[in-house]
């Protein structure tokens, strides 16, 4: 036997434990992990309100309460706002539906020729809906496993602020320990690191937050116009969804207004949907461009995937967690990596730039065009 191949085999030994070990702690502690991630990106977000309260004489603890009992109040106010909704309207388009049907069905019949049965829809929704009620009461039976659910999640959320607040609070006496075990060149690159994720987090999520305050607005003074119950409500959810989440949240979040205009007549719910349309390209086209300008402007195909991949790998959270990630990773990649200069080729041109005429050459001599001058001309004419 070779003297290396013992010491070699329990190397691999000593491997393959550590990597079982490791996969082993993983798995027990992957709630606590996720908790974690979750934490430090609401950190990143609040650290430049935090950090704008600090250069203005306030202790650093106390602005980072400040801040998280603001985003707190913001958050129970809009939940609050969406229930109230949801529990009134959600009612009310109950009790709508069989007359809604029955309307539906007799166009499709005077329009098609046919002869569909109102009777047989309703019993089919009502029977759904007895379904529904049922499985409604097997839940509120179940009072035991709903307590524990809501103090699991009421756990998870005290746990969530805790470790929000001491890495906002503490932000800069954990980055100086992290540093203090790296060599002085990898400070420096873990700091701007650091650095890009704060800005290119907060500003993402504040110009986010800017743009769903402008699309709430402007959703509340159409409903307002045109009559619909529960204005305020409907338009903070349509901006909101719309903003946080990308491409298809608009669409989604307008789906529940018209729905809702829907109750009120045909015709509400026809400008609804033309207006959720139109101020989608507006926003899309003039609005958005502006507003992100100074912070990450993220492609839609690419925050849409983004979205698609938190789900794929983290579930519920990856969905949240997705938008910040993404835009810090883009802004990494925008620093870190090297850009050259693209070669002209007809593919590469847009269909402006091959609307323009090609430039006349200059004549000779002049600076920028033909063969270059041959510089022992120029050492000739500087000779005495």
């Amino acid at each position: 036997m070779p003297p290396w191949l013992p010491r070699a085999m329990l190397l691999a030994l000593w491997l393959v434990t550590a990597f079982g070990l490791a996969l082993w702690l993983f798995v027990r502690l992957q709630s606590l992990l996720m908790l974690l991630l979750i934490s430090l990106f609401l950190a990143l977000a609040l650290e430049p309100a935090v950090n704008w309260l600090h250069r203005r004489r306030w202790p650093r603890g106390l602005a980072t309460g400040a801040v998280m009992l603001l985003a707190l109040a913001l958050t129970m106010a809009f939940l609050s706002l969406l229930g109230s909704m949801l529990v009134g309207q959600v009612l009310a388009f109950v009790s709508e539906v069989p007359a809604m049907a029955r309307a539906v069905l007799d166009w499709v019949n005077t329009t098609f020729g046919t002869s569909y049965s109102p009777t047989t829809l309703l019993s089919e929704l009502s029977g759904a809906s007895g379904v529904i009620e049922q499985y409604a009461s097997g839940i509120a039976n179940n009072v035991w496993g709903a307590g524990t659910t809501v103090l699991a999640l009421l756990f998870n959320a005290l746990t969530i602020a805790l470790f929000t607040f001491y890495l906002c609070a503490d932000g800069p006496r954990f980055r100086r320990v992290t540093c203090s075990v790296l060599p002085p060149r990898t400070q420096r690159e873990v700091l701007r690191a650091w650095e890009i994720a704060i800005s290119k987090t907060g500003g993402y999520l504040y110009s986010r937050a800017l743009l769903a305050l402008v699309c709430s607005g402007a959703h509340y003074v159409v409903l307002a116009l045109l009559d619909i119950p529960f204005a305020f409500a409907l338009a903070l959810w349509v901006g909101v969804l719309s903003q946080f989440i990308p491409t298809v949240g608009t669409y989604v979040g307008g789906a529940v207004p018209v729905l809702v205009a829907l109750l009120e007549g045909v015709w509400p719910a026809v400008w609804v949907l033309v207006f959720v349309v139109v101020y989608q390209q507006f926003e899309n086209y003039l609005l958005q461009p502006r507003i992100t300008a100074r912070t990450l402007d993220m492609h839609p195909a690419v925050a849409f995937g983004s979205v698609l991949a938190g789900v794929a790998v983290l579930g519920a959270p990856g969905a949240l967690l997705a938008l910040p990630m993404g835009a810090s990773l883009q802004a990494f990649l925008g620093t870190y990596i090297r850009r050259y200069e693209v070669a002209e080729h007809p593919l590469l041109s847009t269909p402006r730039e091959e609307e323009k005429p090609a430039a006349a050459p200059e004549e000779d001599g002049a600076t920028g065009s033909g063969s270059p001058p041959d510089p022992s001309e120029g050492d000739e004419r500087r000779k005495p």
